[in-house]
């Protein structure tokens, strides 16, 4: 007697669903890194299609410097003082010497005894990457017990967050009980991993830190951001929320980017280029953009069945 097998119609489906992930991740892999080869620097990244849950790695677990993308983490801190009822959006700050840090943003250009929001603040931090701005909100952050940059440090250890570090205050000064430390030196101005900032921008796009007003005004606040070099660069029609950081040899961006294929959320560092280049068309803001068309394509997809 001849014995017939079925196999089930959901079996078959999963099994070519599979495949065919396979295929996409594989070709995805390749050019990626077809990309990264001929690079010359090193390169961390993370991407996660939002919509279908489908990810990619390349170095992603790996901690890196951040640059001023730490500022996401001194936003959210900010934001979870006004929930608690701690701060207030209306809180005034003063421009003094001691904050001043030349780089990005405006307010080094303006005079000592300027008065500004907390709110203001902020907004600058984000939108023009400002970095006296910064120091002005991680010294309102301080107490006479604890300094704003080991609170920023508390929360995120609270949400879970054990990569995600800032070691002091912008330039100098105010250094986090980690960043005192030979491990948190080596860093700078912070650490992170590439996953883990997906998972942040992730956590704020379905409004899971602090509470969902808060994270969409977080979300909306780094809609505004005054720069688009990296991800998202040829692509200036698809809404993108962003965080850029530089230093002379190290280029960051995250960004979730709202496109067609879905919310793709990356987080991508490039570190150790040899050559100092303070320019929109930095190699590793070109790279950063190629990688982001080519992670958008590939992670575009059905849900895993």
């Amino acid at each position: 007697m001849k014995i017939i097998s079925r196999v089930p119609a959901l079996a078959i489906a999963s099994i070519l669903f599979s495949t065919s992930a396979f295929a996409q991740t594989n070709s995805l892999d390749s050019r990626v890194r077809a990309e990264i080869t001929p690079f010359k620097g090193k390169v961390f990244l993370y991407a996660k299609n939002l919509d279908t849950g489908r990810t990619y790695s390349y170095n992603g677990d790996e901690r890196v410097r951040t640059a001023s993308t730490i500022k996401i983490a001194v936003m959210i801190e900010v934001w979870s003082r006004i929930a608690e009822g701690k701060a207030k959006w209306s809180d005034e700050l003063v421009l003094t010497k001691a904050a001043r840090y030349a780089g990005s943003g405006i307010l080094p250009e303006l005079g000592d005894g300027l008065r500004l929001t907390l709110q203001d603040c902020v907004r600058l931090m984000m939108t023009l990457s400002d970095n006296t701005a910064t120091n002005m909100v991680l010294d309102y952050l301080s107490t006479p017990t604890t300094l704003g940059t080991d609170a920023v440090n508390a929360r995120m250890n609270l949400l879970g967050y054990k990569a995600t570090r800032i070691m002091r205050r912008v330039g100098s000064g105010g250094d986090s009980e980690e960043g005192k430390k030979a491990e948190g030196k080596k860093f700078g101005l912070g650490s992170t991993s590439p996953h883990e900032m997906v998972d942040i921008m992730e956590k704020l796009e379905r409004g899971e830190i602090v509470n969902a007003p808060a994270a969409k005004e977080m979300i909306e606040l780094m809609k505004r951001e005054q720069a688009r070099y990296a991800i998202g660069r040829t692509i200036p029609g698809v809404t993108m929320a962003s965080k850029y950081g530089a230093l002379d040899a190290l280029r960051s961006c995250v960004a979730i980017l709202y496109t067609k294929q879905g919310r793709i959320a990356i987080a991508i560092t490039v570190d150790d280029m040899p050559e100092v280049m303070w320019s929109v068309d930095n190699p590793g803001y070109i790279l950063m953009s190629r990688l982001s068309e080519i992670l958008i394509e590939g992670l575009a997809g059905s849900k895993s069945p």
